[in-house]
């Protein structure tokens, strides 16, 4: 009994630790979308901004140390390895490294923006664990994961396009334009607003993409949730129906031993005072 407890504590514990390491890579992530939402709308200069890429520093490392953590938790620690080791590459603090050494000018624009995207990748995926945790659905947990997805996807989308288009295209002159651009875009409907830029039309050619990948999931899902509860209506009106037939055999069961208790004393007085034959019955 004693062993088994210790198990118990033992996968609960480990669960609970991996758990509050992905809540914390959630928190920092979304920190970190702040940041560049930041940058973006005041047209604030990443590297002149020691506060950002400082605080981007140590959200890498924060990322850095859960890896090593998970890595050091693992039963398979060489499966972990393999399968999580673009989690490794997207936790590395590239914009410190950047600016420690002064390589920021020989980096494009688009380059060193995109860059600051990468930290994202790893929450992302902390997103879907999370959401898969506090789901006891596996479908709904899916569905929830790729909606996370989408709208992130289009918001980062939205940021870039305005960064990149602002200025050079005349229909984009508010973020506004640039989310709208974004939305129209994923739905695969598309808008008056065509990219000028070579990083816009990047991104027209992916979100379209995006969104003919994702959309088709919400139709299964869906079609799932309606054929799961057509299956629950249906059996629930086969328990009843069995719960009906139950009911009326028991009933019959119970008037034919009631039929047969009122008859047997019947037969017993007939015994009784039916004449032998022989006489001696008579005085």
């Amino acid at each position: 009994m004693n062993k088994v407890l210790k198990q118990f504590g033992s996968y609960f514990g480990h669960k609970g630790v991996l758990l509050t390491l992905h809540m914390l890579i959630v928190a920092l992530s979304i920190w970190l979308v702040v940041l560049i939402s930041v940058e973006t709308f005041k047209g604030i200069d990443f590297y002149s901004e020691p506060r950002f890429h400082r605080e981007q520093f140590w959200i890498c490392m924060v990322f850095l140390a859960d890896y090593f953590i998970e890595l050091m938790l693992a039963k398979r620690k060489w499966h972990y390895i393999v399968t999580r080791f673009l989690f490794l590459l997207v936790s590395i603090p590239y914009q410190a490294i950047i600016y420690r050494y002064g390589l920021q000018q020989y980096l494009s624009d688009e380059v060193s923006y995109l860059l600051r995207f990468m930290p994202l990748i790893r929450g992302g995926f902390a997103v879907a664990i999370v959401v898969g945790w506090f789901t006891s659905n596996k479908a709904t947990g899916l569905f929830l994961s790729y909606l996370v997805t989408l709208i992130s996807m289009v918001y980062f989308a939205s940021l870039t396009f305005f960064l990149f288009e602002h200025g050079h295209n005349p229909l984009v002159k508010h973020y506004t334009d640039a989310l709208w651009w974004a939305c129209m875009d994923v739905t695969t409907v598309g808008s008056n607003i065509v990219a000028q830029t070579g990083v816009g039309r990047v991104l027209s050619v992916v979100v379209a993409a995006l969104g003919m990948m994702m959309f088709p999931i919400f139709t299964v899902y869906i079609t799932n949730l309606i054929t799961s509860r057509s299956k629950s209506s249906t059996d629930d009106a086969g328990l009843i129906k069995s719960f009906k037939a139950y009911m009326q055999s028991n009933q019959a069961k119970s008037g034919n031993q009631v039929s047969s208790q009122t008859s047997l004393p019947e037969h017993q007085d007939e015994n009784h005072t039916a004449p032998t034959g022989d006489g001696k019955n008579n005085p």
